[in-house]
Formats: C-alpha cells, sequence, structure tokens
C-alpha cells in the first residue's frame, strides 16, 4: 500500500497526535506503516463506526451476562486415544510413585536443553528453581499430600507473566532488566497446584504480533517445520508443547495470540470467557481485550489447566465470581451448531484446505448427535475491524510514556504498528464502543437459535518464518468475550496442521470444551500418530 492510498486527513491527524502526545514520527516509519498496512484498519474501522447512532450505549457500560441458563455439570470422560503423554495420562502415574516429578522435571529440561538452540521457544529456562520445586513435589506426593493432576508436571509459562526475582521481558529490549517482586496470580495459581515451572517462553514485542516476529529475541520456529511461523504472540508457549518439552503452558490472547500458535502448531488451545482468568500480574496489551488461557495437547488437559487458573482474584477487577468449570454429558445429541459460511471478509473463509479440514471436524460433531447449521455471519468482518481499533487505542494509552523516552527501543514491526495507533480520531475510543455495542447485540442474538459458532482457526497453515498470520476468525471472539477453542483436525498436502475453533455463550466454557473433545476423539485428520511426544516417562512407565 503507498502513501498516496491513504487518505491525507488521516496522516494530517497521525502527524498531529503524535506532535501533540510529544512523539516524534520518521518519514520511514509512516512508510513502513503503509507498507504493513497497518493504516488499513483505521480507514476500515471509519466505515464500520460510521453506520451507528451517536446516542448508542457503549460497550463499556453493559453488564453483560449469559442471557440462557449454562448446561448443567456432567461428566466427559477421556477420549479414546488420548495422547500417553497427556497431563490426564501422566498424572495417576505420578501420583501413584510410578513416575517421579524429579526424573519427569530432568528429562524436561534436557529436551530443553537439546533442542530449543535451534526451536528458540524458551526466553528463560528455571533449571534450579525447577529442579528444587520437582523435589518438594515428589517429597509431598509421597507424603500423602497429592495436590491434583498437575502436581510434579512440568509446564512453562509466557514471558510476560512476572515471576517474582526473574526478569520479565514481554518480548521487548525496554523490559530487559525488569525483576519482579511478587508471582503473576496464574504463576500463584500454577505453583499452588504443584505444577514445576521450568521457563518462561518466548514472544512477539509486548505480545503486539499474531506471528512469532521479534526484533529482539528472534523468531520462534514451527515444531513441525523450522521454515514456517509458530504463530504469535504465545509462540514459545505452543511451541514448547506442540514439541514435546513441556506438558503444557500459559498464554495471553488479545486476539488470537493463544489460539492461533496452538493451531498451526497441531494442539489445542483455549481461550476462557473473559474474566474467568485473572491477569494480574501480566503486561497488558488491552486490557479489555486481553484473555489469559491454557495450551495443551488435549482438550481434557486443557480443562485440567483451566481448572487451575480460573477463579475471582482480588487483584484483577475484570474477573468474575463463577461456578468451576464442569463438563455436561457425554455426546452432542441436541446441540445446534451454527457453521459460518461468509464471514463477511473479502478474501473468504479460507484456503480449499483449510476448509476440507473444518469439514471434517464438523463431521465428527454431526455423527456424535449435533445439528449443523449454516448461518451467514458478515459482521465478523466488523467485528475484527473493531478489535483491532480497540486494541490499538488501549495499547497506545499504555505504551505512550514509553514512546515519548524509549521510541528508539521498540523494534521496527512494534514501533510501526503502535504509532499506527495515533491515526485514530479523538473520540474514536467511544465510537468503538457504541459500535462494539451493537455487534454485540447482533451476535447474541444468535445464541437464542444456536449454542455454539465455528470457523476455521485461521484460514491457512503455518506462513513463512517471522510472517505474521490474520486474526479475521479470532479477533471477533476477544471483542465479544466469549469462550473460544481451537482443535487441531488435519494436515495440509505439505503436512502442516489445520484446526477448527469453536466459540459458546459467555460462561459455558463446558460446552465449548465439550465439543472440542468429541472432534479430538475423532481425531479427523489423524494428527495424533504424528505428533512429537515428550517429555517421556521412563521406559515401561507409560
Amino acid at each position: 500500500m503507498s502513501e498516496e492510498r491513504i487518505p491525507a486527513w488521516i496522516l494530517d491527524r497521525l502527524r498531529a497526535n503524535l506532535r501533540g502526545a510529544g512523539i516524534r514520527i520518521a518519514d520511514a516509519d509512516i512508510a513502513g506503516m503503509n507498507e504493513k498496512g497497518f493504516l488499513k484498519n483505521v480507514m476500515a474501522f471509519e466505515e464500520v463506526a460510521a453506520g451507528g447512532p451517536p446516542d448508542a450505549l457503549p460497550d463499556y457500560v453493559a453488564d453483560w451476562r449469559p442471557h440462557r441458563p449454562v448446561a448443567a455439570a456432567g461428566s466427559l470422560g477421556t477420549p479414546s486415544g488420548t495422547d500417553v503423554h497427556s497431563i490426564a495420562q501422566i498424572a495417576p502415574l505420578v501420583r501413584n510413585g510410578e513416575v517421579s516429578p524429579v526424573e519427569l522435571t530432568e528429562r524436561a529440561l534436557s529436551a530443553i536443553q537439546e533442542r530449543d538452540a535451534h526451536l528458540n521457544a524458551f526466553q528463560l529456562v528455571l533449571t534450579d528453581e525447577a529442579t528444587e520445586r520437582a523435589r518438594v513435589a515428589e517429597r509431598e506426593i509421597a507424603d500423602g499430600r497429592y495436590r491434583g493432576a498437575l502436581h510434579g508436571v512440568p509446564v512453562a509459562v509466557k514471558d510476560l507473566l512476572a515471576m517474582r526475582g526473574t526478569v520479565t521481558t514481554a518480548g521487548s529490549k525496554i523490559l530487559a532488566e525488569w525483576i519482579a517482586d511478587r508471582d503473576a496470580t496464574a504463576v500463584e495459581r500454577l505453583i499452588a497446584a504443584g505444577a514445576v515451572i521450568v521457563g518462561k517462553t518466548r514472544m512477539s514485542e509486548f505480545a503486539y504480533s499474531p506471528g512469532s516476529n521479534n526484533a529482539h529475541y528472534g523468531p520462534t520456529r514451527h515444531p513441525w517445520n523450522p521454515d514456517r511461523d509458530a504463530g504469535g504472540s504465545s509462540s514459545g508457549s505452543a511451541a514448547a508443547v506442540a514439541d514435546g518439552l513441556v506438558f503444557g503452558a500459559v498464554g495471553t490472547d488479545t486476539g488470537g495470540s493463544v489460539r492461533i500458535p496452538a493451531a498451526l502448531c497441531g494442539i489445542v488451545g483455549l481461550k476462557p470467557t473473559f474474566g474467568r482468568t485473572s491477569l494480574a500480574g501480566a503486561v497488558p496489551l488491552a486490557w479489555s481485550l486481553d484473555h489469559l488461557g491454557p495450551i495443551t495437547r488435549t482438550v481434557p488437559d486443557a480443562i485440567l489447566m483451566l481448572a487451575a487458573l480460573e477463579g475471582h482474584d482480588e487483584r484483577d477487577a475484570r474477573t468474575r465470581r463463577c461456578p468451576a468449570i464442569a463438563l455436561p454429558p457425554d455426546g452432542a445429541a441436541g446441540v445446534r451448531v451454527g457453521v459460518v459460511m461468509d464471514n463477511g471478509v473479502a478474501s473468504g473463509m479460507g484456503t480449499a484446505e483449510a476448509l476440507q479440514a473444518w469439514r471434517e471436524g464438523l463431521v465428527a460433531l454431526e455423527r456424535n448427535g449435533a445439528e449443523l447449521v449454516e448461518l451467514e455471519v458478515p459482521e465478523m468482518a466488523a467485528l475484527w475491524t473493531l478489535n483491532g481499533a480497540v486494541l490499538a487505542l488501549e495499547a497506545a494509552a499504555y505504551h505512550e510514556p514509553m514512546l515519548r523516552t524509549r521510541l528508539d527501543d521498540y523494534g521496527e514491526f512494534m514501533r510501526q504498528r503502535i504509532l499506527s495507533a495515533y491515526a485514530y480520531g479523538p473520540h474514536s475510543f467511544v465510537r468503538a464502543q457504541q459500535a462494539r455495542a451493537i455487534s454485540r447485540r447482533r451476535l447474541e442474538a444468535l445464541l437464542d437459535s444456536i449454542d455454539l459458532l465455528t470457523v476455521p482457526t485461521v484460514p491457512h497453515a503455518a506462513p513463512p518464518l517471522g510472517v505474521p498470520t490474520t486474526t479475521m476468525h479470532t479477533a471477533p471472539f476477544n471483542l465479544l468475550g466469549w469462550p473460544s477453542v481451537t482443535v487441531p483436525v488435519g494436515l495440509t498436502s505439505e503436512g502442516l496442521p489445520l484446526a477448527m475453533q469453536l466459540a459458546g455463550r459467555p460462561w459455558d466454557d463446558a460446552s465449548v470444551l465439550a465439543a472440542a473433545a468429541l472432534v479430538e476423539a475423532a481425531d479427523p485428520g489423524r494428527l495424533r500418530s504424528r505428533r512429537r511426544l515428550g517429555p517421556s516417562p521412563p521406559a515401561g512407565q507409560a
């Protein structure tokens, strides 16, 4: 895109707003914004926001709750064929003393040392701390003080979650020497569950890219093909789980940053309902869009990690008091699944291979009793645009002090993307929230006739290394705050994973996960046999 294609008044507003904020701008950065398409969303936003009434109530004054009761608690069971090396499978062996947490942790650390120089999934490896936590876990379990399925199991956390006494870079040069004095709530809860955190994972700079591109620490390679990208921004978390370095990891998701890398790497990524998990102690990207969730090899593992992470937190006003995750009965009889046939995006729903793999997932649901309802949901395009606008405006508010004083310490991609936020007008945030409320009402009306909504998680397989992935199918559910999960459903002709996304009513995460578990159990793409497994238990103990 050339600068001439951007209206002059937008460029003038960009320059004026930056001057008013005391932030300098170079012509090269404006050219870079145009080349990367960062100003396209500003133009799209003007079109979306222009259609709404000026007296519409903005979304931030709403008290959105489920308008229908969530599913009753029940039992899902373990899908047949679940990976032997999943959390659900390893936990009983750890509990019974058949597998040692110390040996399991040592194997994880050894695998990281052996493979991560090439993969680039870890920002920081906590060898001494993890080994000591594993020893404590082993003693506790031997003494009968078993804490649950994560006790003694090696996991990782994204490097924007604070851990006391360690550096939390958030993928940036600016925070490269910030040592936290308190754990993030998610870290506290993992530790309380007995998990062994072996390290902190790579991410795009300040989480502001759906790819692994990072000017300071380099990209994270795809575990299946090193020439492809692992996705972002929770790049290292997904790559570490998919490559078998850890059993599960925590990521954050503002426009798809849990689901995109999980989808590209052939594993499971869950974005819970907004407010179900705490982000206290996490470096923010956009306060009203950020979510925190698990990245795992299987759906049951995502459930186990969510159970440890969820719940109200006095440190995070966004969290709500909600019932603990409980799954509905087996099967999908009577479940109506809305199948999005038109998302309103000019480029379409996805490649032929992505759509075919998605259809295989739909067949799996139908065979388990679900009713498929084809829908046109052109509003998704507007939701995608609005997510980009709200994200940019909230991110700029957080970064403005650093943009004034440390502009040159941002990498080019991050610097140009965050500066492009200043092209929005003075009332854009409120206008975006008005349009957000209108779009929410339109989408919630769908839930009167369906139980779940599904689209391909991403419209294609993993792009070349360092290339960001589109958020067109994931970002709408951040704006809505609905729970959504990605589950693998197939492979391209080149052997790269493809995925299905399922979304549902706020706080009904259980139904979303139950449907994903049915798809996973059917294993439509026969992915399970292609996954790298590890860190392995001792021979004869799996």
